[in-house]
């Protein structure tokens, strides 16, 4: 029996390499495995045997059926690979072409406001950094001069996720950034001064109405020397408001306030007019809020390995889509975030449209 077993064997190993499609491979499996298969008709035997030739003779089926499923599966995972190779060489889909002709394409405001933005720190000389959407507290808060027990840090405002029992305690606690201030930190870190850079990207905050969303988009600028002060901020934000907005000489103000990452801080005011309900960019009576800016706080500097009494510098940052909302008006948050083809086609630009003036000469 032992030897009936083994050609057995050989033969339904030779059946089972031999089948080039599944469909073959399924026949093979049912001459062996199926109801009237040869290895069940063999076990059908067993009960004409003795109790110590059963014992023998049925150990040796059972490792027989196994080892022979184990080569199926293991053809059928070879065809079906086979298959699916073939298929994606014949198959081609022209992803040129699109399904609905009729439609144009429009660039999203967000993405338009970004290329102004870049287009107009371009000319001052900034470059652009970047950095993971997923951060460590360390780097998100701690580096930023946040002491512990800041608000921003609790779970109501931000998306926390699970520590990693991995990392060191320092870097072990992950969350979805707060802000982009947290890539001028990894910037700060890797590079020597001078620095001059802005950072545009996702951040995530636990925020949702007309005016917040739990995800939106941020510009920051850093900029790292000997000898900057106020002035260098006033001037380069001046010029970024007036190019941005297409307003020459518009007026602006800067309100004392507070940020834990710099000293001293400050709310940045533009004129503007709400006259018969309107919103008017410039000249008029009222002012309205577009940023943040501040001289890098020294303990931001220390934590990045800058020495702060040879270097210091000015940072600020503002919503991409609060700015694109004023000068495109746009009165609705959300409705960024809607995929709304209707909404796109009214605030969309032509993908041939260019950013905007970038500084004057």
């Amino acid at each position: 029996m032992t030897q009936n077993i083994q050609t057995l064997k050989s033969e339904l190993a030779s059946m089972i390499e031999a089948a080039n499609d599944l469909d073959s491979l399924e026949q093979a499996r049912i001459n062996a495995l199926g109801k009237k298969g040869r290895i069940t008709d063999l076990m059908k035997t067993l009960g004409g045997m003795s109790p110590e030739e059963r014992k023998t003779t049925g150990q040796a089926l059972n490792d027989l059926k196994d080892e022979i499923a184990a080569l199926i599966r293991t053809q059928e995972d070879a065809l079906k690979k086979q298959a699916m190779d073939q298929r994606l060489a014949t198959e081609t889909l022209d992803i040129t072409l699109s399904p609905r002709p009729e439609r144009k394409g429009h660039i999203h405001p967000i993405s338009q406001t970004m290329e102004e933005l870049v287009t107009i720190f371009a000319d001052m000389g900034f470059t652009v950094a970047e950095g993971p959407d997923i951060e460590d507290d360390w780097h998100n808060f701690t580096a930023l001069n946040f002491p512990p027990g800041h608000p921003a840090r609790e779970m109501q405002d931000t998306f926390f996720l699970p520590e990693d029992p991995d990392e060191q305690e320092l870097y072990a606690k992950k969350l979805l950034r707060t802000h982009t201030s947290s890539v001028q930190i990894r910037h700060m870190k890797e590079n020597k001064p001078p620095i001059r850079i802005i950072v545009m990207g996702r951040t995530y905050r636990s925020d949702y109405d007309m005016t917040h969303t739990p995800m939106f988009h941020q510009i920051e600028g850093l900029v790292i020397d000997e000898h900057i002060h106020m002035g260098h901020l006033k001037g380069c934000l001046r010029d970024f408001c007036e190019a941005y907005f297409e307003v020459d000489d518009l007026p602006m103000q800067f309100r004392p306030s507070f940020f834990p990452f710099t000293e001293p801080s400050a709310e940045v005011d533009i004129g503007c007019s709400r006259k018969d309900g309107g919103l008017t960019i410039g000249a008029g009576e009222d002012w309205l809020e577009i940023l943040g800016c501040g001289m890098v706080h020294p303990n931001v500097l220390k934590n990045c390995g800058i020495d702060p009494e040879k270097y210091q510098g000015f940072a600020f940052g503002m919503g991409i889509e609060r700015i694109a909302m004023l000068k495109y008006g746009i009165p609705d948050l959300r409705t960024f975030f809607e995929s709304d083809t209707r909404w796109l086609d009214h605030y969309g630009f032509a993908p041939q449209s260019r950013p905007n003036r970038a500084l004057k000469d």
